[in-house]
């Protein structure tokens, strides 16, 4: 697991240990290169191959446009696209030389459409998912056995809700998450979706899995819309 928040890397990978699994938390700022070569690096070192990557890190500024500045429209990018690129372009040579493997990169429902007030969130969803399209052809043509794909998940009761008004940061205290707009928007958000309720991240899980597995292994450079049947209309 890699995260600018190690101390929160550390309580995943603590959670995965408690429950059988395996993992390891390693510092990681996913809009730095040098910070990917540096993760990258690590990977090979101490497990010798990778063959999955979840690009899974994202923020949301909801700003009307004339409001937004121009760092948060870059912040977003940087985090949201940016990532991609880099953890990419880093990972693919250890992949290939791994034997082939998938990688999953997360969008969303807002890359797919338009949302008021999230002009810089969709923007960097939507390049998501043709970044996506194009690397796995690339990959494709070369051979190399590196299936790539998008997620696009609905509302899903996650952190990044608590974001959403905060600059994309999470708020340091009780107050500054706004509990009483909180739940306006999950009020929106299930309204929003004719399943009538938000996902849970597990939800989303389930599908990066399948992605992740073999059981996909003639999917690639395609979206997996887990939304609750918004896209569906």
């Amino acid at each position: 697991i890699g995260d600018i928040d190690k101390d929160a890397a550390v309580q995943t990978s603590g959670a995965i240990i408690a429950n059988g699994g395996k993992s390891r938390a390693v510092f990681l700022d996913v809009a730095s290169e040098e910070s990917w070569e540096q993760f990258i690096a690590t990977v090979d070192q101490q497990m010798g191959a990778l063959h999955v990557l979840v690009n899974n890190a994202g923020i949301c500024i909801s700003k009307p446009l004339l409001d937004m500045s121009f760092a948060s429209w870059r912040r977003q990018m940087a985090v949201n696209l940016d990532s991609l690129f880099l953890g990419t372009k880093a990972a693919l040579p250890l992949m290939t030389r791994s034997g082939g493997g998938s990688i999953i990169n997360m969008s969303s429902v807002a890359g797919l459409r338009g949302v008021a007030g999230m002009s810089g969130y969709c923007a960097s969803k939507a390049g998501v998912r043709l970044f996506t399209k194009a690397v796995a052809l690339e990959c494709a043509q070369a051979g190399n056995r590196v299936r790539v794909n998008s997620v696009h998940p609905g509302a899903i009761e996650t952190p990044i809700w608590l974001k959403l008004g905060n600059d994309g940061l999470m708020p340091t205290s009780d107050a500054g998450c706004n509990v009483d707009d909180m739940d306006a928007i999950r009020a929106a958000g299930a309204a929003a979706t004719p399943m009538g309720h938000a996902g849970v991240p597990a939800d989303i899980a389930s599908g990066v899995l399948f992605l992740a597995s073999d059981e996909s292994r003639f999917i690639t450079g395609t979206e997996l819309v887990i939304d609750g049947g918004v896209m569906a209309g």
